[in-house]
């Protein structure tokens, strides 16, 4: 076997594995050689819309051997937050897949302890968003599943999640609990299974912003990849990784070097 720098890398989905559709050159060739060598993999995405189970589902239909346990969604990491708060009720905002996480919530549009925001694509209209605004200065407490603001991972640039989050804030004056990328609640989640010295983590992803800036928070290296999402504007975020690829191709080299 390859002497390893590390004992667990976390990818990132979108824009380092795959993007739009289609799956990057050597990517599913080298989370094989990465297993054959006993380093543990986990598939770490800011992704709202899908379930663990159906993100493991798309992976293994685009080629990738890969096990539900080892895929984190951020919908999945936001109804684990929620499990340790233990709600009276929630309002849950989030369309497709991703509801699946949250079938052991009671779930109460009209008096929600926690007002949970995702991914709700074209039902986050001016009318909710007013009764949004209503629950949060009422009482309820805010969670963001996502903070980033912009995405452009399904072809066209969009706004996400953080965008709506924000605006209520704002609105409301109060400072939402956001979960996913960069936030340490997410890592922690997995880190927490593992007796595994943090710089021996690799977290490998496109967006210094939630993929780098969160490895940094959580103590862990960091790997970014110059392609899916990454433009050269981001490198004026002073968060900066430790190392640095052109393709997902060329991570053999950080890992092994």
């Amino acid at each position: 076997m390859k002497k390893s720098k590390f004992d667990l890398i976390l990818f990132d989905i979108d824009g380092v594995l795959e993007y739009q559709g289609k799956v990057f050159e050597g990517a599913i060739e080298l989370v094989n050689s990465i297993r054959n060598e006993g380093i543990k993999v986990k598939f770490l995405t800011n992704s709202t819309l899908k379930s663990s189970k159906s993100a493991t589902e798309k992976l293994i239909k685009r080629g990738f051997t890969v096990y539900t346990d080892e895929v984190i969604t951020a919908s999945f990491a936001t109804a684990q937050y929620l499990k340790l708060l233990n709600p009276r009720s929630i309002w849950l905002l989030l369309a497709r897949e991703g509801v699946e996480e949250f079938k052991d919530f009671i779930i109460d549009e009209e008096n929600p302890e926690y007002v949970v925001i995702g991914d709700c694509r074209d039902s986050f209209n001016f009318n909710t968003m007013n009764k949004v605004l209503q629950k949060v200065m009422g009482g309820s407490k805010l969670i963001g599943m996502i903070s980033e603001l912009i995405d452009s991972s399904l072809g066209t640039l969009e706004l996400n999640v953080g965008s709506w989050v924000s605006m209520i804030e704002r609105a409301a004056n109060v400072k939402a609990t956001y979960i996913g990328k960069p936030n340490k609640f997410v890592f922690d989640l997995i880190l927490k299974n593992y007796d595994i010295d943090k710089k021996r983590v690799l977290m490998v992803g496109d967006r210094i912003s939630s993929d780098i800036v969160g490895a940094k928070v959580s103590g862990i290296k960091s790997c970014l990849v110059k392609q899916g999402e990454y433009s050269p504007e981001h490198l004026k975020i002073k968060a900066k990784p430790d190392f640095t690829i052109n393709s997902i191709s060329e991570l053999t080299k950080v890992i092994f070097s």
